[in-house]
């Protein structure tokens, strides 16, 4: 998982009618022949959804630990309060955990890289759709998913990448790319304007797929938009946009609240899991192991993955209000025969294994990007900052109910001490906890992050300063406001050398 490992794999690469993707972060692709075959648009669209997957080649070399979607759980949730370090590593993502984010950390370098390589390709996808005559509804569904996931790539990268809308909406967001034959020379656009880019090609997607031509909950689908432009609007403070969108998935009837039983198995049957909105597909063949799966930053079983990074006290400590939720399933405390707790460094192992198990497998699932769990709580943050108490409470009870929660259900009162907005935001956490939203819902509601908790996140921190008994103490950074320039990453150097009118972060 280190550098270290920096093992050389020769994965193939996607090739789309013969045509291999150009290695250009932001420059547009030129390929023009992606419709001159019946299976050529197809072949185009699914190599874009296995560019979340695959470990691309980047400046010059195949690392196993490059990953869309390792960087992408990694990069947020390990900037959080949710998971904690139990060791330092000259792995970039410990810049994540400790934020002494650089310009140059692989990471962030490479998301930013895959992230514009995918949409490229859906902007490639996209023009070649629109020279098609009368496209078939099969054909509208793949130009639709590709709308989806321009819009999807964008958004991620203004989160990673840029100040929250709901902070400073003008602020520089990110280099928008809707054309192959966008300038390689080209500014950053705002927050607001790359947020309504978004918006419109969200927009458009749900409008291009339909029931009939769907691919599944493993490909983009309206629902899926539907659920993106929810997520969108909530980060963009339009309440009532958030509702709506909401309301469409949930009223779509295709899809059911897991229950505190079904709960358990979720993540390791994404794909077929009734509350799955929309998953990566990952098989066996795609099953890493422990050098560049997702699951063995978190979980091992011996050997399986690293095991370094774990559930952290302040979360722990959350669910322990009631040990009859069943989200805590997913935290697997390391025991020995003897039943004593394990520890790394002087820091307790609280494995997490929503990323496991698919198959038996100990470090292989379909990470879920959208579940019908997060629409409810959307529309609840939604109706607590409309003043809508009852009913933000009412979608609450409606998560708890279905985690083993139906005796601490909160009935239409507040709990005392808390605000609605509070218990909502509460829920969210034990809910989403490990699948990328907390860091990001701290900082829009501009809230601050409390790291105050041991983990090697604390600069300088030595494992016989370690007292569990007590809070640590006098360490940098363990209380982050939303107002710190830490709270988002640095443009990759590369970007800035080769583009010379994009700016960089404070």
């Amino acid at each position: 998982m280190k550098n270290k490992l920096l093992l050389i794999a020769a994965f193939s690469m996607l090739i789309y009618s013969g045509c291999k993707l150009e290695d250009n972060p932001t420059n547009a692709v030129t390929t023009a022949s992606l419709a001159t075959t019946s299976d050529g648009l197809l072949n185009a669209v699914n190599g874009a959804y296995a560019l979340f997957k695959d470990h691309e080649v980047f400046e010059g070399t195949t690392d196993l630990n490059n990953m869309y979607l390792r960087q992408y759980f990694q990069m947020s949730d390990f900037a959080s309060d949710d998971v904690v370090c139990g060791q330092v590593t000259t792995d970039p993502f410990f810049l994540t955990f400790s934020l002494g984010f650089t310009p140059t950390q692989q990471n962030a370098s490479y998301f930013w890289y895959i992230s514009y390589k995918i949409i490229s390709d859906a902007n490639t996808v996209i023009e070649a759709g629109s020279k098609i005559s009368n496209p078939s509804a099969a054909q509208q569904q793949l130009i639709g998913e590709c709308y989806f996931l321009r819009a999807f790539c964008h958004f991620n990268l203004v989160r990673f990448f840029a100040e929250p809308y709901t902070i400073n909406p003008t602020a520089p967001g990110i280099v928008l790319r809707t054309s192959t034959t966008d300038p390689a020379i080209k500014a950053r656009s705002s927050v607001k304007d790359v947020y309504a880019q978004v918006i419109a090609d969200a927009i458009k997607s749900s409008t291009l797929m339909t029931d009939g031509a769907s691919r599944g909950v493993t490909f983009a689908t309206k629902e899926a938009a539907e659920a993106l432009l929810s997520r969108v609007s909530l980060y963009e403070g339009d309440y009532q946009s958030t509702i709506t969108y909401s309301n469409a998935v949930i009223s779509s009837g295709k899809f059911t609240e897991a229950t505190a039983s079904d709960y358990k198995t979720l993540f390791a049957n994404a794909q077929t899991d009734k509350e799955t909105i929309f998953c990566i597909a990952f098989d066996a063949l795609d099953d890493y192991g422990k050098l560049g799966s997702l699951a063995s930053q978190y979980y091992s079983n011996g050997n399986s993955g690293w095991g370094e990074e774990y559930a952290s006290q302040p979360l722990r400590d959350l669910y322990a209000q009631n040990p009859s939720d069943v989200r805590t399933s997913y935290i697997d405390d390391d025991l020995d025969s003897s039943g004593a707790q394990q520890y790394k460094n002087g820091i307790p192992i609280y494995y997490v294994t929503k990323f496991s198990f698919q198959g038996g497998s100990p470090t292989l699932s379909s990470p879920i990007m959208f579940r019908l769990s997060e629409m409810y709580l959307n529309r609840a943050e939604a109706e607590a900052n409309l003043g809508q108490t009852s009913a933000a409470l009412t979608d609450v009870d409606f998560i708890r109910s279905n985690r083993g929660l139906s005796g601490a259900l909160y009935n239409g009162t507040v709990p005392t001490g808390q605000t609605v907005l509070g218990a909502v935001l509460q829920e969210r956490r034990l809910e989403l906890a490990f699948e990328a939203d907390r860091t990001f819902t701290v900082y829009r509601n501009k809230q601050s992050m409390n790291k105050t908790y041991w983990g090697y996140h604390l600069q300088g921190l030595q494992a016989s300063d370690i007292n569990l008994s007590v809070a640590p103490a006098n360490y940098p950074n363990m209380i982050i406001p939303y107002t710190s320039t830490k709270i988002i990453y640095y443009i990759p150097e590369a970007e800035i050398l080769s583009n010379t009118a994009a700016t960089q972060n404070p």
